[in-house]
């Protein structure tokens, strides 16, 4: 019986800590408040493997070490479920499996909040066409 309560105790730790990792935002390079770096106006191009996955259609990208380098981006040319929609989860997983740790190519377009709005390339590929391929259907906030 105490190993039963073990394993639970365990499990609902680790949905615990799930669930606070999932809530903090650990791209930084952009502040909450206030202006984009200089170095992602309009038209730039940044590279850096993806480290982080906060939905279907956002990600970041380091371009440094640290938090402090990771960019948010949100992507441009797809519209992911919302998180909390039915298949929203199924969004996120898709782009992790597509996108988590491989090197993607973006180039900025404007802020919105405290995230870069950007088209990605993976290997030549556009992120958006990738998630489209997976099956992976449009939906969120914004799609027309």
């Amino acid at each position: 019986m105490n190993h039963k309560r073990l394993e639970i105790g365990l499990a609902m730790l680790t949905v615990l800590a799930t669930a606070t990792i999932a809530k903090a935002d650990p791209c930084k390079a952009i502040p909450d408040r206030g202006p984009m770096p200089s170095y992602l106006h309009r038209g730039a191009h940044f590279s850096g493997p993806v480290v982080y996955v906060g939905d279907g259609d956002s990600l970041c990208v380091a371009v440094g070490q640290g938090p402090a380098n990771w960019v948010e981006i949100r992507l441009e040319d797809f519209y992911a479920p919302e998180l909390h929609s039915p298949s929203g989860p199924a969004a996120k997983a898709a782009l992790e499996r597509i996108a988590m740790g491989r090197n993607a190519e973006c180039i900025a377009n404007h802020q919105s909040y405290d995230r870069v709005v950007a088209t990605c390339r993976i290997g030549g590929r556009s992120i958006g066409d990738m998630l489209r391929a997976a099956g992976i259907v449009e939906g969120g906030n914004g799609y027309k």
